[in-house]
């Protein structure tokens, strides 16, 4: 080759990879998707399933039957993500967000008005995520904004019964929910089935949160006592295998603590304040230094829950086991969104507009020309997920047109109505306390509470300006399209709207009952609790 052609080759290859770098996240998102494509993907979602999803990601819960309508007839080109945009710049994004984080980082143990003003505010403001973990890992009990913070660790703090404070259950929680890495079996030795988690990678975070206790206040806070000296331990299985261990980030940097500073006489016989700042903080230490672009596995486990969050599956699972043993499905991927993320300074905005973007998210959930369901990790169709139970209890209101009746508004108490629902929406589909939320387990209770419970058949009654007062108000021609565009945000085909009107037409002389009845099925179908 001559040497003019070796730099025209040099050339067309600089320019590619200037190109690639170039490329907005969502379109390299696709391309490393597409590569592990075994036969032809599922095509694009129609609008009335890309609306319905992406007010259930970005908002928390269906649209309305005129906004489903307004989608469905608008003919521009850029529409998509027009209504992307004008989510993420919604109130309702921030409230959306925080439960969705509430569920995640608590895991169901409770609720705390604070901690929920925290997130919210975290969320309207568009903190980052490294921003948000270092206010909760060493929350400020001096700034109103911020003190909820600490909910996450005083609700781990609190005494069950007899049982002592479970300071090896908060350690674990922090490595698992900002590291992806559960190291609750490496407390007492080395880990037996994972390799890379061993017991000194625990020991240097529980020798941090050893040291924590409940501060008595009206609010969340904490008191941290001063660590002194380094925190020894040894292996259950070989009492020679003994080891010491300062505040140490898992897998990483081990900080020195430093000298005590000199006793004053006149005061050493005095039993220390514990309401008074420790003189070394070793809580500062780690959140200063857990959560930071440069720790690997901090910017991946949130790529990762990002990912399951937007997608229904994590290209890590379970998201708690990041281990060499465990790789990524699709381990290019992980890298650019954690790098992409990281890079950006952990805008949680500009990384869920990216995976929305893409045609990965935006793909349709049927299978189309494909005879078998391709594995969901390969993303060829779109994975459905269940709702969760504030999505369904959300989505409920708005569907029965009762959304604007209870919602509290800005500043206003949630009425007791609201309040009985909301419950028993969480009590019915929610996951246990203290279970990660991740998969979506049927029960009976579930069934029952939705044939039987008086407050949800009344959302099914006529009522001033709810879905079944605004249907008997409608010619019979109307009827099919309004329900379904309220329920399922898509108008029904002539099957459907054929059987809907044959069925109000042997029911003429119980017109109300019979499309409350109507409205029950629809609203207790699969096709309503799932997000597809």
């Amino acid at each position: 080759m001559t040497r003019s052609a070796l730099l025209t080759c040099a050339v067309m290859v600089l320019s590619s990879l200037d190109c690639s770098a170039t490329e907005p996240l969502h379109q390299r998102i696709d391309e490393l998707v597409a590569a592990g494509f075994n036969g032809k993907p599922a095509s694009l979602s129609s609008d009335a399933e890309f609306f319905r999803r992406v007010n259930l990601d970005l908002a928390g819960r269906i649209p309305t039957a005129a906004d489903s309508r307004a989608f469905l007839e608008d003919s521009s080109s850029d529409k998509r993500v027009a209504v992307i945009d004008l989510l993420l710049a919604a109130p309702e994004f921030a409230g959306r967000m925080a439960n969705l984080f509430h569920v995640m980082l608590m895991e169901r143990r409770g609720d705390n008005e604070d901690w929920m003003k925290f997130l919210k505010a975290s969320f309207a403001q568009n903190k980052s995520w490294d921003q948000i973990v270092r206010e909760i890992l060493k929350p400020d009990r001096d700034d109103e904004s911020l003190r909820g913070a600490a909910y996450f660790y005083t609700r781990r703090l609190e005494k069950s019964g007899q049982q002592p404070t479970d300071f090896p259950g908060l350690t674990r929680d922090v490595g698992r929910l900002f590291l992806g890495v559960d190291l609750q079996c490496a407390e007492c030795h080395d880990h037996l089935f994972i390799d890379d988690y061993k017991q000194r990678d625990f020991q240097g975070l529980f020798a941090v949160y050893q040291n924590v206790s409940i501060r008595n206040e009206k609010f969340p806070a904490i008191n941290e006592k001063t660590m002194t000296a380094k925190l020894e331990f040894v292996s259950v299985f070989d009492a020679s295998a003994k080891g010491n261990t300062g505040p140490r980030i898992p897998f990483g940097k081990e900080f020195e603590i430093p000298e005590p500073p000199p006793v004053d006489p006149a005061t050493k016989k005095k039993r220390p304040d514990p309401n008074d700042p420790p003189t070394f903080s070793a809580l500062s230490v780690i959140a200063d230094s857990l959560p930071s672009s440069d720790n690997r596995l901090f910017r991946r486990n949130i790529a990762n829950r990002l990912w399951f969050c937007m997608m229904g599956r994590g290209l890590v699972e379970p998201l708690d086991q990041f281990h060499s043993a465990n790789q990524a499905t699709h381990p290019q991927l992980l890298d650019l969104l954690a790098d992409e993320f990281a890079a950006h300074d952990f805008d949680m905005k500009w990384m869920i507009r990216e995976i929305t973007l893409s045609e990965t998210w935006q793909r349709s959930s049927r299978l189309g020309d494909r005879t078998e369901q391709p594995p969901r990790e390969t993303y060829q169709v779109g994975n459905q997920r269940r709702l969760t139970a504030e999505q369904l209890f959300w989505s409920t209101l708005q569907a029965t047109g009762n959304l604007d009746r209870l919602a509290p508004k800005d500043g206003e108490q949630p009425s007791d109505e609201f309040k009985a629902l909301q419950s028993g929406f969480v009590t019915s589909f929610a996951s246990e306390p203290k279970e990660p939320t991740t998969d979506y387990t049927p029960a009976v209770k579930q069934a029952l509470f939705l044939l039987n419970d008086s407050k949800v058949l009344s959302l099914l009654k006529p009522q001033p300006g709810n879905l079944i007062e605004k249907l008997l108000n409608l010619p019979d021609e109307q009827i099919a399209d309004e329900l379904f565009l309220s329920t399922f945000c898509r108008l029904p085909d002539n099957t459907e709207r054929t059987t809907i009107n044959d069925y109000l037409k042997n029911n003429a002389d119980r017109r109300a009952e019979a499309m409350s009845q109507l409205a029950w099925a629809m609203l207790t179908s699969i096709e309503f609790a799932v997000n597809h």
